[in-house]
């Protein structure tokens, strides 16, 4: 897998060809398979293709026209429901709610599952994460007490962009202390 997180890119242009439903399964499969604290698996993934979905949600993630070239978004939620029962609750990106940060966490983990393994599969994707709880969770009726932690794009890319430059790993690593 070291070759897979070696080559995978964020990719921002996709040639226009639609996913095979296997594939999409596959994705999901591998993020359902992550672990989580206390095995809570807060996730959940609302596949979007129609049109005016992606356009809406591209419209709330500050109108990046490049998403629409994916033919795909994997909308990304972390329900707060695995940690929190019985009581109301909304969320937010201020919300103090420790269990929130257990849930992007827990969550995280599984879209990284999901875009390692769309890298295998020959799929590009990129992570977007700037919107607004309040504008995008109406677009698809997501309730309140859940969190979007991102919208994945998904296809097959018409770019491979460079690597960026990364840290060395002596730059990085601390034995037994800071």
């Amino acid at each position: 897998m070291l070759e897979q997180i070696r080559t995978r890119r964020s990719i921002r242009k996709y040639i226009n060809r639609s996913i095979e439903e296997e594939k999409i399964t596959q994705l999901i499969e591998s993020a359902r398979l992550a672990p989580s604290g206390s095995n809570s698996q807060p996730w959940h993934f609302i596949i979007v293709k129609s049109e005016l979905n992606r356009q809406k949600l591209s419209y709330v993630s500050h109108n990046q026209k490049w998403m629409l070239s994916a033919p795909v978004f994997i909308v990304c939620v972390a329900d707060m429901r695995s940690r929190v029962k019985g009581e109301d609750i909304s969320i937010n990106e201020s919300s103090p709610h420790p269990e929130l940060k257990q849930i992007i966490r827990d969550t995280t983990i599984a879209i990284e599952h999901m875009v390692i393994e769309a890298e295998n599969l020959g799929l590009g994707t990129c992570w977007v994460a700037w919107f607004t709880q309040e504008e995008i969770r109406p677009i698809l009726n997501i309730p309140s007490d859940k969190y979007v932690v991102s919208i994945i794009t998904v296809g097959y890319s018409s770019e491979m962009p460079k690597a960026r430059p990364r840290k060395k790993l002596d730059e990085i690593i601390h034995n037994e202390s800071w």
